[in-house]
């Protein structure tokens, strides 16, 4: 059977497990969007209303599902659009794939209309970057960025299919399914050297991270970890990755790290880091532990052998799957149950607040939502310092989600939200963005309405980019410039779009405002009066400000 390139790689996709594409439209690639018209159902495109809040859908996809978030996008202006979702699914070591159409063959190297080089453009940006330039390779080369993208640490692949390429025709057949690839399990002598070290330790401590663990991994580390009792502490925005609820439980090491976690990587003598690549969130700007080779002894698993020995040089690597891994552990027993005692206690503790200056208190709201949130509660957000309360002040058990960006990415968490309604319709979402951070990717509110796929979405309204207004006040206090923001009525936005919208001024009045929002059919937008005061949980602007004109003062 004769098939054109675009019918080719739609067939493959849907034949590989992809359900859904996202993407914005381009005459570069009308040959794979004629080929889904004719799936069926069963590899759907959802039109998205940029190609950033496209790729930022798709990366968090890959993240949720483990499955490569597909974005199909256009050349030149369309995937430059697309590459702050990319940079962001490598952070996150996401698996996905990006499609991006591409000038004819026969006018490569010329500057044509929109022409880009994207293996010079994503080549280290992207897991890899490769051009399909005939068409009969168009299942091999698939093949291999579906692994690519899924095994060692999962990222994104960037395809680019020259127009030409598309609408050929070949006799060549559509995979059949995607490989089966077992993960790699720890070496039997090596995980007996790794469970010596921790048995010999005074202070051990467990940190994990990535988005590739299944259900049975988690639950094999978690039981690990409680039988052995030995503190453990999740990667920047992974917390997800373990259940909170466990006494072993003890924090998350990112932006804002509280000071019982520093001195839990510091004092530890022994760490366990699994499927973690040590950035500089979670190291605290490279700190906790000595370049290159660290003061506690570190044992560092990971199913990539780039990752090991990459920042820091470990007393044991282990080329391994953390699920594999997980399951090849056995209880290990010291004397360290005070340690891991205090490690719990000091989260615990750090969930207590004081009153917030501001109408709405988030802490309150927070709490409020700690209490309300079903089990499978899916949270998402942005960049901002808003983000403190959904990746600081809520407890994730083992069937919530956090679908928040390593990169720091505005925009990220409306686009994330609309994803995984998509993924799971059932499911309640919560999209937390700043003001700021909202506005990045409002408009994707639209892609929302059209897909049926609405969350709802608490913006944190506060006229400010609290992130940078912090850092100016500590700099250079009382010299605004550039972080002041002038919104419009995001209710009215919201209603226009199709979503129940109501403005908070209150704290009293959020309870009411949110249930309303769970009931809605038509997903929520609750706008939030939130003070530029409140910029911290625990310091306020002013402080701020007095605190950087008397360190002025003192130079």
């Amino acid at each position: 059977m004769m098939r054109n390139g675009g019918r080719l790689l739609v067939e493959s996709l849907a034949a590989l497990g992809a359900t859904r594409a996202f993407g914005v439209p381009g005459e570069s690639y009308l040959a794979v969007l004629d080929a889904l018209h004719d799936t069926g159902g069963r590899l759907d495109f959802v039109l998205c209303r940029n190609e950033g809040g496209a790729a930022f859908m798709a990366a968090a996809w890959g993240k949720l599902t483990g499955s490569p978030g597909i974005c199909m996008v256009t050349r030149g202006p369309g995937v430059t659009n697309a590459s702050i979702g990319i940079h962001t699914a490598m952070q996150d070591s996401a698996p996905m794939l990006c499609f991006v159409g591409q000038v004819g063959t026969d006018m490569k190297g010329r500057e044509a209309f929109q022409e880009i080089d994207y293996r010079a453009v994503f080549g280290t940006m992207a897991k890899w970057a490769v051009e399909i330039d005939q068409v009969q390779r168009i299942p091999e080369i698939l093949a291999r960025a579906w692994v690519t993208a899924t095994t060692g640490r999962p990222g994104p692949v960037v395809i680019a299919l020259p127009e030409d390429m598309l609408t050929a025709l070949t006799a060549a057949a559509p995979l059949a399914g995607p490989a089966r690839i077992a993960e790699a399990a720890p070496a039997p002598a090596a995980m007996e050297e790794a469970l010596a070290l921790l048995a010999g330790a005074s202070r051990p401590l467990i940190l994990i991270g990535g988005c590739n663990w299944t259900g049975q991994g988690r639950a094999d580390l978690q039981a690990f970890a409680e039988a052995s009792d030995i503190p453990v502490i999740a990667a920047f925005r992974y917390q997800d990755q373990f259940d909170n609820h466990s006494p072993v439980y003890a924090g998350e090491a990112g932006v804002g790290m509280p000071a019982n976690v520093k001195r839990l990587v510091r004092e530890a003598d022994v760490i366990l880091a699994i499927n973690t690549r040590f950035g500089e969130m979670t190291t605290d700007g490279y700190t906790l532990l000595s370049v290159p080779v660290p003061s506690q002894t570190l044992i560092h698993v990971h199913g990539s052998d780039r990752e090991i020995g990459k920042v820091y040089q470990p007393a044991l690597g282990l080329p391994a799957g953390p699920n594999a891994f997980a399951a090849a552990l056995r209880p290990v027993r010291g004397g360290w149950s005070g340690w891991r005692k205090q490690a719990r206690a000091e989260w615990e503790a750090g969930f207590e607040l004081g009153p917030q200056p501001s109408p709405v208190d988030m802490g309150l709201v927070t709490a409020h939502l700690r209490e309300v949130l079903p089990e499978d509660a899916i949270l998402t957000n942005g960049a901002g310092n808003f983000t403190v309360w959904p990746n600081k002040f809520f407890k994730f058990g083992p069937k919530a989600r956090l679908l928040a960006p390593q990169s720091g990415a505005m925009g990220y968490g409306l686009p994330a939200a609309v994803a995984a309604k998509i993924a799971h319709p059932d499911r309640t979402v919560v999209c937390f963005a700043g003001d700021g951070d909202f506005q990045m990717n409002c408009q994707e509110l639209g892609t929302a309405m059209q897909a049926g796929a609405q969350p709802i979405v608490l913006i944190l309204n506060n006229g400010i980019y609290g992130t940078i207004r912090a850092h100016q006040e500590r700099t250079y206090p009382a010299r605004v410039s550039g972080t002041s923001l002038e919104n419009p009525d995001f209710t009215m936005l919201a209603r226009a779009y199709g979503f129940h919208a109501e403005r908070v001024e209150r704290t009293e009045d959020f309870p009411a405002a949110f249930a309303r929002a769970l009931a809605s059919r038509t997903g929520a937008v609750l706008d939030l009066n939130i003070s530029p005061e409140a910029l911290t949980p625990r310091q306020t602007l002013s402080q701020m400000r007095a605190a950087g004109l008397a360190a002025r003062g003192r130079k």
